[in-house]
């Protein structure tokens, strides 16, 4: 699924679609990614942060969404995702980034999610995050992990 690299500073890419209520596949693209960092060395600490982003960041489009894409993206410095979605988007985002606050339905919480950390949770574990919303047209994460980066003696 890896695509054509067009911003000079990627240096890989690849993008996963995410479907509406495709419980059976969540965390699917949460997992490849996580594989895909491991291929490519990136500090376990790293990736344990990004994968807990990228899982609640996926179920929230399985959940909320039409369809979703979250697209990885590898540069010298970071590990960037993007997170497309069509669907009902959010109304009030700084309400939505309150842990604790839920829209969930109770059949999502009978799945055991609903407890309001999902936004929150993806904030805490990266080092940038950025979310846009229109309502009745979708939402945009931006978020990343900062890498660190060694000088040319190696030293970090």
């Amino acid at each position: 699924m890896s695509g054509e690299v067009k911003d000079p500073d990627v240096l890989y890419v690849e993008r996963f679609r995410i479907l509406h209520n495709d419980y059976e596949h969540g965390g699917d693209a949460a997992a490849a990614i996580k594989s895909i960092l491991k291929e490519l060395g990136i500090p376990q600490d790293h990736i344990r942060r990004l994968s807990i982003a990228n899982f609640e960041a996926e179920m929230n489009v399985i959940m909320y969404a039409e369809e979703g894409e979250m697209e990885l993206q590898v540069l010298a410095d970071a590990v960037r995702i993007v997170l497309t979605d069509r669907g009902q988007g959010i109304p009030d985002i700084d309400l939505a980034m309150t842990p604790g606050y839920s829209t969930a339905t109770p059949a999502m919480r009978e799945r055991g999610f609903g407890a309001g950390l999902g936004l929150p949770n993806i904030k805490k574990n990266v080092d940038r995050f950025e979310i846009e919303s229109a309502v009745g047209v979708g939402t945009t994460l931006r978020y990343a992990i900062l890498l660190p980066q060694t000088s040319q003696t190696g030293e970090a």
